[in-house]
């Protein structure tokens, strides 16, 4: 499962990392970690002589600690005598909140259908099938949100669940209002009438497959994968429909 998923801390949205990697070659000893296929994003201060180095394998954080004679590397989490891990805050400032970052604006980038008003002050994303009751659930969850405008719900779609889930997305995408066919769509829960479309045009097949891989870049299996930025603008995220306790947290204030 991707990180944005399942780590525990917060990505902070937007964050720039400020200790970057200086001009100069990293260390041999680092280099060779970098020749397995790890990505050094950043540096920072460590304890007892040794420099740390924040890094990302398969969209995971790692941190990686030189040795005060720069020939050793030591790769994991450093903890302090009260049981402080040292890794987090550099990992969430140097490679999670860069990624975050970087998922928010693709997800921007796909082809979403809106619910909702344009100049609604919160913004979610979630990755929704036609086929999904977890999605309808979240749909009906929303209502009061999106329908006093505060929340714009934006359903990028996709279609995994069953067969004819990528031709009713398709059919979704293609209508001439998408947001009023989602909104029938959802509304009827079970008793919907929507049809999948028996060829998907090619320009809209290029989106849902957009979509799709996007979905699998960040890790994700299945729907409704939901994300969106709290009260501190830190992206968080939420797999399939919340508890009733969480609505609040996702959607804002009522």
């Amino acid at each position: 499962m991707h990180p944005l998923l399942k780590l525990p801390v917060s990505l902070t949205f937007g964050l720039l990392a400020s200790q970057v990697i200086a001009a100069e070659p990293l260390p041999k000893a680092v280099q060779q970690i970098e020749a397995k296929g790890v990505k050094v994003k950043g540096s920072f201060d460590a304890p007892n002589g040794l420099r740390g180095y924040a890094a990302e394998y398969q969209n995971r954080g790692m941190a990686l600690y030189l040795t005060p004679d720069g020939k050793h590397v030591l790769v994991g989490s450093l903890f302090d005598e009260q049981g402080q891990d040292l890794s987090e805050a550099p990992l969430q400032k140097l490679v999670y909140a860069p990624m975050a970052k970087q998922a928010w604006a693709k997800m921007e980038k796909t082809a979403w259908i809106a619910d909702g008003k344009a100049d609604a002050p919160r913004i979610v994303y979630l990755f929704s099938d036609p086929n999904c009751p977890y999605c309808n659930m979240f749909w009906q969850q929303a209502r009061p949100w999106v329908e006093s405008g505060k929340v714009q719900l934006r359903h990028i779609m996709v279609g995994i669940i069953r067969e004819d889930s990528p031709g009713k997305s398709a059919a979704l995408m293609a209508s001439n209002d998408p947001a009023q066919a989602l909104h029938k769509h959802e509304s009827a829960g079970k008793a919907s009438t929507l049809k999948a479309l028996d060829k998907i045009p090619a320009a809209v097949q290029a989106k849902l497959d957009a979509n799709l891989a996007l979905m699998e870049e960040l890790g994700l299996s299945a729907t409704p994968a939901i994300f969106y930025l709290d009260e501190q603008q830190q992206m968080q995220a939420q797999q399939g429909a919340p508890r009733p306790d969480m609505l609040g947290k996702i959607l804002g204030k009522r």
